[in-house]
């Protein structure tokens, strides 16, 4: 006579709908003429199942526990023998009527104290409701005995008849569907790594076109995305700001595809500004490639702040004999022949104040009435901070002379920001103030690392506080 063995969960443990679903699936699978053929490595399957674990609907403890389990199945291979019994019974085979559905092989049965220990220890009370997770998953089915303990039963020859555990069959009924599901996942998740680099490739993109475009002094033709007008720089810097803030860790393949749309469709509209400016630089010198050629040092502020427009004499002119340069507002005429290894002074540019505030805000607190409304707020809250930072008098008048004031002020500010790695100041400024002098130093990558520091900072605050 063949025995049967109860699927309900012994004591006051609940039978789900989901347990009837699982049990009636693995019992379809078995009644297939070929489940006898059926071999799974149980390593590589517990691989997929880690793979799969988000549409499997377990956990990473839980599949822990899994492990646990499938180390105390003795062959690496999982097979089906009551499948080969039921072959065995349809020849008639006398054997095959004692064999019953414990599936002696399938059933592993380990203590809770063994079972404990190797899932690294894991509390009674925890393993208890990873192992009700993965009932309730689909991948096992309790075999409870009448008291609920666990043990085998072995026939007259030694091999296990009839054993009460966790039974591993559902996990060779589902071997293919949880290969199908890793695979899936693993599509999606080289697609999601694929757009995250295609995202950090244009975010690095439009950084360095900004920073070219305010290093180089490209005019700015009003722009209108996304039916929001930008007529500077730094309108172009805060638009990249606003849709850096939609990229996190756990956007989908969906969010990231259109926030990489919409970054390259910025890129495209930042490079469309540089490529016309450089068009401009061509046209303007095949005009001019007959006339004399005229050298000048100055670069014209005014055309990158139109606020400083006024109150700035128009550079004299000069010939081709002459090289006007400008220092502190007086001019001076150099002769062109200048030695092996000297090089000009770099040309001074100035950057949008409200960038810089915004890169460097720690200086507002130095300003009047604890506000900066203007360039000369901000060079006399420079002055301040270079004395209360330790700078000295000579090195200041170097910064000066080399940088100018308004980007010695913004070096003054960008050090105050990095107070806390940044030891000497006025030995930081004298480096920074050699390299401007030998046309080495720029201020644009600073002010844009600090920008894109702040916002990682904001990014890492968001996080923890969601």
């Amino acid at each position: 006579m063949m025995r049967t063995h109860s699927t309900t969960p012994f004591g006051r443990r609940p039978l789900s709908l989901a347990m009837v679903a699982s049990q009636a699936a693995t019992r379809d699978f078995l009644a297939k003429p070929d489940a006898s053929e059926t071999v799974v490595h149980k390593w590589r399957l517990f691989r997929a199942a880690t793979e799969a674990k988000g549409p499997l609907g377990v956990t990473d403890r839980a599949l822990s526990v899994l492990h646990a389990l499938l180390s105390f199945h003795q062959e690496t291979a999982l097979t089906l023998p009551e499948a080969e019994a039921r072959e065995g019974e349809a020849r008639g085979s006398s054997d095959s009527q004692e064999s019953d559905s414990g599936r002696p092989g399938i059933v592993v049965f380990p203590s809770n104290r063994e079972l404990s220990i190797r899932a690294h220890g894991m509390a009674p009370a925890t393993l208890r409701r990873h192992l009700a997770s993965l009932v309730e998953a689909g991948l096992i089915i309790r075999r409870d005995s009448p008291n609920g303990k666990r043990f085998a039963r072995r026939g007259e020859g030694g091999e296990i008849a009839e054993a009460f555990g966790f039974d591993l069959a559902p996990l060779i009924a589902r071997a293919a569907e949880i290969e199908n599901l890793a695979e899936e996942v693993r599509i999606e998740n080289r697609a999601i790594a694929l757009l995250r680099e295609r995202i950090t490739l244009v975010r690095r993109d439009i950084v360095k076109m900004i920073e070219t475009g305010m290093e180089e002094g490209v005019r700015f033709a009003l722009l209108s995305i996304d039916g929001q007008k930008i007529a500077n720089w730094e309108g172009l810097y805060g638009r990249y700001q606003a849709l850096s803030a939609r990229y996190s860790r756990s956007l989908g393949r969906a969010e990231l595809g259109a926030l990489a749309s919409d970054l390259s469709a910025f890129a495209a509209e930042i490079q469309k500004l540089l490529e016309t400016h450089v068009k401009g630089q061509k046209r303007s010198a095949n005009e001019s490639q007959n006339e004399r050629h005229i050298q000048n040092q100055i670069t014209n502020i005014s055309d990158l702040e139109p606020d400083l427009r006024e109150g700035r004499a128009e550079p004299p002119g000069s010939n081709s004999q002459e090289t006007v340069t400008e220092t502190d507002g007086l001019a001076e005429t150099n002769a062109p022949n200048l030695r092996t290894g000297d090089r000009p002074p770099p040309s001074q540019r100035t950057y949008p104040l409200g960038m810089v505030l915004q890169a460097c805000p720690d200086i507002v607190d130095y300003g009047k009435s604890g506000e900066i409304s203007c360039w000369r707020d901000l060079i006399d809250a420079a002055a301040i901070v270079r004395s209360a930072i330790g700078v000295s008098p000579d090195a200041w008048k170097q910064a000066l002379e080399v940088l100018g004031e308004h980007d010695a002020s913004i070096v003054i500010a960008a050090i105050l920001q990095r107070g806390e790695e940044i030891k000497s100041a006025g030995g930081y400024l004298r480096v920074l103030t050699g390299k401007a002098r030998e046309g080495e130093f720029s201020l644009g990558p600073v002010l844009m690392a600090l920008l894109r520091g702040k916002a990682a900072k904001a990014a890492r605050e968001r996080k923890r506080a969601g």
